[in-house]
């Protein structure tokens, strides 16, 4: 018996020392995680944490003083402009660093040397796309202006002080359950952390899809159900507004009739994309219109809800500039706030910069491909992809004058591609320095401040707004945009033809914009920026109901308050549902329901258009609308057995509402001949057997439906705040959807002392041990916001400061 017990405790030791000494279990020890000195428990901060420190760099050519507000919002004040680039990257690694490194190796394919080969195929897209080729023609740009290239030096010097004075005790929580070591930070990964944001706001394409679209459908049929400007258009710039012709006459190529617009071949790539809905809100009312009589801007961009969030908010005050907003942890400058004479804000333009050219090569060697009548020399880039816990993969991607081949006979990563050859051309290739951008408007005083700084964004392209407090307000459609022929680049076009590249840029002048109305405001929400009598084809993924929405309210509106722009930048209400809502109603056939489908119809009937977290109404909407596009497209759809990009919501509505006998209301699988009738009441029985299902789990509320959730970068849920009680959602101004929505709520009343409040859906610190890692994510879900503290060096004793760190 003894010797049994004997053997029993041996092998419990062994377990014990294999579970807490190796990475059996998890990619670091166990031991090392729940070590009292250095593991997990050091990442716990005390309620009461200090956050005044005594800091001093042999850099520092002057002082700096950071004031932490009650909501650890840092104030700085420093006596020169790279002391307080210094001190931003500084803080942002301080509070952000693990995210920072995370986002940034995302963007360069390199997440498969922390995480494992489940992450091959991701850093393969990111390599193939040319995301670090792209970033290293930035840093060009950036190193070559003298403004930026101090800029991001004392940046990059701040981040790495912070890294410098890092323990293993005081790595962030991440490293530890990951089991790896930041890098030092670098100018590169400054770029690269921009590219990654232009892959977000400029990356979404569907040519492919598109591509086969166009091999299924007649051409009268597919600009049906692919059109270029929808019925419900309400632009960027008032319909009716005249353009000068442009300076660049687009030619379209002599063979596209029979190559390009009619070409019957197909692809099938299944790649991952930038969410289609990264969009945002945005306005400039002035003085005419507001109770102040001074000029009030909002901004609300809508991002992926993330933890930590996208957004860091601080203030940074020189003797050249004084500036309050968000900031990107991973680059320096405020992105969006406002200083001492304006404010300004973005919303992506949804512009299409991204497009494909199918290659011939001359053989197996792809070191010549077949261009203009001649063969063309490559050139290679050897992608060396580390692999956790495996060997290296070596990716070889060939370069072409377009830009790099993305797809080809060697790479699939599970895609069927036809064994073709695909290069992309990717605006964010070219050499340009956004940097500069926001460096400027953070120092800007008036509209044509504004004016230069803005003609520094190539891309992301952006709506850039803009309001100051001598009442000027504007609105930019900004960006390099191809100037194109109709249709270019919504297929895959040939590439052995120069004829279907970019003939130009549009001439930054010709962007749509809008300078001080006589209506009182500007204002996009992600809509289409011009009509049909804009001379370029405006190629892109636009969003029409929330500008709609906005731009009735705000014509409607006098005598605005900031608190009346924080319950518009709130509001609930569904001006798609008032307009598609009685075309179920009035279609309906009401004697085919059972008893509980009638009940469930009730309450949809009397659905009051808001997508108030509490409404039923509004999930029966949601959920019966998404169930008629299935029931109209998809017999048509799975017949192809290929890819085909989903129609939007508003084409369907303008469809049916052309269309009285739409060809799609048939389903193709059955003898009979369905109408719009039978197709409403199919989806409605369709989207009653789901809401039964919710009501039964109590989920058919809105806010539990939905679910919205914020969740922590790398989807650990113990890190993440799940389950918000928060309505709105796709075609409302509040655009809270599941995973996405608004990532930072901003209004600005430019009185002489400004007036400015915000939120965002996080908190200042990147730590979840942290009781400031999440501590404003319920103001966000309740719609509440803080007031934007624009301190003054005079009010260091002012009680709202709590800690102060000096830097020497």
């Amino acid at each position: 018996m003894k010797i049994v017990s004997l053997i029993v405790s041996g092998i419990i030791t062994i377990i014990l020392v294999l579970l807490f000494n190796t990475k059996m279990v998890l990619p670091v020890p166990l031991g090392k995680l729940l070590s009292p000195q250095k593991g997990l428990w050091q990442n716990a901060e005390p309620l009461n944490e200090n956050y005044s420190a005594k800091l001093s760099f042999p850099q520092f050519q002057g002082k700096v003083k950071v004031y932490f507000d009650e909501r650890l919002v840092p104030h700085v004040f420093a006596d020169n402009n790279n002391d307080a680039y210094f001190v931003q990257g500084y803080l942002h690694a301080k509070f952000r660093l693990w995210q920072m490194e995370f986002q940034t190796r995302a963007a360069a394919g390199r997440l498969s040397e922390i995480i494992g080969p489940k992450a091959l195929d991701y850093d393969r897209d990111k390599r193939r796309l040319g995301m670090v080729f792209a970033a290293e023609n930035s840093l060009k740009a950036i190193e070559n202006d003298p403004v930026t290239l101090a800029e991001c030096d004392n940046y990059t010097a701040g981040v790495n002080a912070y890294i410098e004075s890092l323990t293993e005790s005081t790595l962030p929580v991440e490293y530890k359950l990951l089991g790896y070591q930041p890098e030092k930070w670098s100018n590169l990964k400054t770029a690269l952390f921009l590219k990654y944001m232009a892959l977000e706001l400029a990356g979404y394409e569907d040519d492919f899809e598109k591509t086969n679209a166009k091999s299924v459908f007649s051409s009268a049929d597919f600009d049906k159900i692919y059109p270029v400007v929808m019925d419900s258009l309400d632009p960027i710039v008032p319909k009716g507004t005249e353009f000068p012709p442009p300076a660049i006459r687009v030619k379209v190529p002599d063979s596209a009739d029979s190559l390009y617009y009619d070409h019957k071949d197909s692809t099938t790539i299944d790649e991952q994309k930038p969410d289609p809905s990264n969009g945002s809100n945005n306005w400039a009312i002035n003085g005419t219109k507001t109770k102040s009589g001074y000029p009030i801007l909002c901004n609300d961009p809508h991002l992926g809800l993330n933890l930590p969030s996208i957004w860091y908010e601080m203030q940074i005050s020189t003797p050249t500039y004084n500036v309050y907003g968000a900031t990107f942890p991973g680059a320096p400058a405020v992105i969006i706030g406002f200083n001492d004479s304006c404010a300004f804000g973005f919303t992506n333009a949804q512009r299409d910069v991204r497009d494909y050219y199918e290659i011939k090569f001359k053989d197996k060697s792809r070191s010549e491909y077949w261009f203009d009548s001649s063969w063309v020399p490559t050139t290679f880039r050897i992608e060396d992809i580390k692999i956790k816990g495996q060997p290296d993969y070596l990716d070889t991607v060939v370069y072409t004058n377009i830009g790099p081949v993305m797809y080809d006979k060697k790479y699939n990563g599970g895609r069927n591609t036809n064994q073709k050859d695909y290069a992309v051309r990717w605006k964010a290739h070219d050499s340009s320095n956004e940097l500069k951008m926001f460096t400027l408007l953070d120092k800007a005083n008036n509209y044509n401040d504004y004016l230069k700084a803005i003609k520094y964004l190539q891309t992301p392209g952006q709506n850039c707004i803009f309001a100051s407090k001598n009442g000027d307000i504007a609105i930019w459609d900004q960006g390099q945009f191809p100037a194109k022929w109709y249709r270019q680049g919504d297929f895959v076009m040939p590439g052995t033809d120069s004829s279907y590249l970019w003939q130009g840029m549009i001439p930054q002048n010709e962007n749509p914009h809008l300078v001080n109305p006589e209506r009182g405001f500007v204002s996009s929400a992600n809509q289409i920026p011009a009509d049909t009598s804009y001379p370029y084809y405006l190629g892109g993924n636009f969003i029409p109901y929330r500008a709609i929405e906005i731009d009735k309210r705000l014509a409607t509106m006098n005598n605005i308050t900031p608190e009346d722009m924080m319950k518009l930048q709130t509001s609930n209400y569904n001006i798609f549902g008032k307009w598609a809502l009685p075309v179920l109603i009035r279609n309906m056939q009401v004697d085919k329901l059972s008893p509980q489908e009638k009940k469930y119809f009730d309450i949809l009937k009397n659905w009051n258009f808001r997508n108030d977290k509490d409404s039923k109404g509004a999930t029966l909407f949601v959920v019966t609308w998404d169930s008629l596009e299935t029931v109209i497209w998809k017999d048509e759809f799975l017949k192809s057995g290929l890819e085909l990009p989903w129609p939007s919501e508003s084409t369907l509505l303008d469809d049916i509402n052309k269309y009285p006998n739409f060809k799609f209301y048939d389903n193709i699988n059955t003898a009979n001949v369905e109408t719009l009738p039978d197709d409403v009441t199919a989806a409605f029985k369709m989207a009653a057997a789901v809401i039964r299902k919710a009501d039964e789990n109590g989920k058919m509320d809105w806010a539990n439906y939905k679910d919205t959730r914020v969740e922590h970068l790398a989807r650990l849920d113990a890190f993440s705040r799940l389950h918000l009680p928060i309505g709105g959602g796709t075609n409302t101004i509040n655009a809270a959807k599941a995973q996405h929505g608004p990532s930072w709520r901003m209004v600005v009343s430019l009185t002489p002392e400004t007036e400015a409040y915000g939120v965002y859906p996080g908190g200042e610190s990147g730590n979840p041990g942290s009781k400031y890692y999440d501590d404003f994510v319920d103001e966000w879900a309740a719609g509440k916001y803080f007031t934007l503290w624009m301190m003054k060096a005079s009010e260091a004793n002012d009680k709202r400061v709590k800690w102060t760190m000096t830097f020497n």
